[in-house]
């Protein structure tokens, strides 16, 4: 089994940390091992206060992600069958449940779970040469990673399409139905992708995690969102950084945040 610190390589770059998965040869598919090692460096991210927030990429300009490992998976090998905190991260990875903001880089082609895991992050900047898709169906499987919640993102019809089918679209057609934000040349795909981490890095930590948390939970349970709106509201108004964005503005300075 490769170990863990060469399937998953850690960049950090100022404020923001890239995380590259690093098994071009196997079109970066997800093993347990590697599993493992996105779970562990998410922990190591959200208990970093100098990191505020991750890139995820891949080495490479073939594949983003291939999705989980079929040779392994065909040796009895299976992804997440854990219950350790590590495995958990993954999950609430691939869930977008992250605590602190998660710019996806689709260097190359994302499908299956590498799709899945690439949905997971908040906004995305892609590759011009990129291809999405869910082909789980191709294979006696479905997409168990998040795929089959894929109408909550686009058209009820069009996320059936992409299921039922197991097809690829492009990435010009995915910015159209809203799954990616950004498309890039494929050589600028992470340089775009740091240039808007840092943009949202630059902002209050408790303002991130706040927005991220109610949009996201806008989405699937509007009563809840509002109960965790008044919750964060008393947090995040009342806080050190919220005095501090004022004083920064009338003290015409960029804002020195303390996540407080």
């Amino acid at each position: 089994m490769t170990d863990a610190a060469e399937e998953l390589v850690r960049e950090p770059r100022g404020t923001v940390l890239v995380l590259r998965l690093n098994r071009p040869d196997a079109r970066n598919a997800l093993t347990p091992t590697l599993l493992t090692a996105l779970g562990a460096a998410i922990l190591d991210a959200e208990s970093d206060a100098g990191v505020r927030a991750v890139v995820l990429t891949a080495t490479g300009d073939r594949a983003f992600c291939a999705g989980m490992d079929l040779r392994s998976f065909a040796a009895g090998e299976h992804l997440g069958v854990g219950d350790d905190e590590a495995t958990r991260a993954f999950f609430r990875l691939l869930d977008g449940a992250v605590g602190i903001p998660v710019v996806g880089a689709a260097n190359g082609t994302a499908v299956a779970g590498g799709f899945e895991l690439l949905l997971g992050c908040d906004v995305i900047v892609a590759s011009a040469a990129a291809e999405f898709g869910l082909p789980e169906v191709k294979r006696g499987l479905f997409p168990a990673g998040g795929g089959t919640f894929l109408g909550t993102r686009i058209p009820l019809g069009i996320a059936l399409e992409l299921a039922l089918t197991g097809d690829s679209i492009s990435a010009s057609r995915a910015a159209a139905l809203g799954l990616v934000n950004v498309v890039t040349p494929p050589d600028e795909v992470l340089p775009a992708a740091l240039a808007l981490a840092e943009r949202i890095a630059a902002n209050g930590p408790l303002a991130l995690a706040a927005v991220k948390e109610l949009v996201r939970l806008g989405v699937t349970d509007a009563a809840r969102a509002r109960e965790r709106q008044r919750e964060w509201q008393e947090l995040v108004f009342n806080s050190e950084d919220a005095r501090e964005g004022a004083t920064a503005f009338v003290e015409r300075r960029p804002p020195v945040w303390r996540g407080r």
